[in-house]
């Protein structure tokens, strides 16, 4: 309980930016970001936000949605990141790892289920800066990702784990997985690159149209925008929680790390995507307000995560993604 107040106490000097759970939407492997009109993609994904979230998804998402599963009822974007799997250190088998809503939950936002905390942040987590930087929300049919899935060994900055300790506790931000068990689960963030080139929605990367300024790890301002791109965009961050508790038992002190992401990945290949689909211009109002705390920045609408948790779309791929699997979805068993 001390070290909730604590985390409490700190957050309530915070006035910058958005700050929001979304519940699980669903876990498909679909992608319609890099793998447009595939059906199935690569690898699974764990995907939360509006309802208009398809294999394909192009022009404004937001007009299209009737439902999101975030707190911000105006906000039809959808989220998404690889999904965690526990792989069995003796049978080779999978088992997905769930999640949990990150703590501490803010502003009437308990009963989130699973999913992902978004946050919008105009400079930092301790001021906006507004009158020295403005900030240029993104535009109907944006859409982005940061890290590759094909990277190997350890991930690039602003994409990390920590541990969690039994009473909720996050160690050390680590660029691979922790090297032994954690009593509370493992916390990956996500950090997406803040400015843009003012002219494309997406490029063939899905990354270029954007550049990443940061240096150093944490919510930390992004430093200035080269000319290549000027624009400067809210920064865009994901935290999920992935409750490994269960197969704590199972990872016997001194073994290698038996986690692996959906594409079969390690630590160094963690990636998420990000497709924008707010309604009309409550994000850009959201941005223009300074001293704007994570409840809605004064001009968003909040809906009851009770009703969040009520959007749902079809399974689309039908097929098993839960449970002890002999292979991960979409490779072939080994041996």
């Amino acid at each position: 309980m001390k070290l909730l107040s604590t985390v409490l106490a700190l957050i309530a000097l915070v006035h910058a930016g958005l700050r929001f759970p979304c519940s699980t939407l669903t876990i498909q492997r679909l992608d319609p970001v890099v793998q447009p009109g595939v059906n199935p993609s690569a690898h699974v994904h764990h995907i939360v936000g509006g309802n208009a979230f398809n294999m394909t998804m192009i022009g404004d998402v937001g007009a299209r949605a009737t439902c999101t599963t975030c707190q911000m009822a105006e906000d039809f974007s959808n989220y998404w990141t690889a999904r965690l799997y526990f792989k069995h250190p003796t049978n080779g088998s999978y088992h997905h790892v769930p999640n949990l809503p990150v703590q501490p939950l803010l502003g009437g936002s308990t009963g989130a289920t699973g999913g992902i905390t978004v946050y919008y942040t105009q400079f930092d987590l301790s001021k906006d800066n507004l009158k020295q930087q403005p900030i240029t929300a993104f535009q109907p049919d944006f859409r982005m990702t940061v890290g590759n899935p094909a990277t190997t060994g350890r991930a690039q900055v602003g994409l990390r784990y920590q541990c969690l300790s039994s009473s909720g506790g996050r160690g050390a931000e680590m660029p691979d997985f922790p090297t032994q068990a954690c009593a509370g689960g493992i916390f990956t963030t996500h950090h997406f690159p803040a400015c843009w080139d003012g002219k494309n929605l997406d490029s063939p990367d899905h990354q270029s149209h954007m550049y990443n300024t940061v240096a150093s790890d944490g919510f930390t301002n992004a430093p200035k925008c080269p000319a290549s791109h000027p624009i400067r965009m809210p920064q865009v961050t994901y935290e999920t929680v992935w409750d490994t508790s269960k197969f704590n038992s199972m990872w016997t002190s001194g073994a290698p790390n038996p986690y692996v992401w959906s594409f079969e990945g390690s630590g160094g290949g963690t990636h998420a995507d990000y497709m924008f689909g707010w309604k009309g211009d409550a994000l850009q109002r959201a941005m223009n307000k300074s001293e704007c705390f994570y409840d809605g920045c004064g001009s968003i609408t909040k809906q009851a995560m009770a009703t969040a948790n009520k959007c749902t779309v079809k399974d689309m791929v039908g097929e098993e993604t839960d449970g002890w699997l002999p292979a991960l979805p979409g490779f072939a068993k080994s041996g």
